[in-house]
């Protein structure tokens, strides 16, 4: 497992011929509007950056409490390197 300030990752070999991407992302205080679109903006990062480097790897992604105020770009940056150090 890799973490930043604002998310951790979790990975390990699928079983699967594809990858599978699990997204948890916790209340902390947070409105349902606000978790949404805070999954929503991870989906996107994964879809656009991680699948299509994905080398048979299941992903769990957990958002911690400051990720809801981080912006896109700070974030699919954070994502994509936690991503590159567990694909090594």
């Amino acid at each position: 497992m890799v973490r930043t300030r604002h998310v951790s990752i979790r990975a390990c070999a699928s079983p699967l011929d594809f990858p599978r991407v699990g997204i948890i992302v916790p209340r902390h205080g947070q409105s349902a509007v606000d978790r949404n679109r805070l999954k929503r903006r991870l989906r996107e990062i994964i879809r656009q950056d991680v699948l299509p480097a994905d080398r048979g790897l299941d992903l769990i992604v957990r958002a911690a409490p400051g990720a809801y105020a981080v912006p896109f770009a700070e974030l699919r940056t954070e994502v994509t390197g936690l991503v590159r150090r567990l694909i090594g």
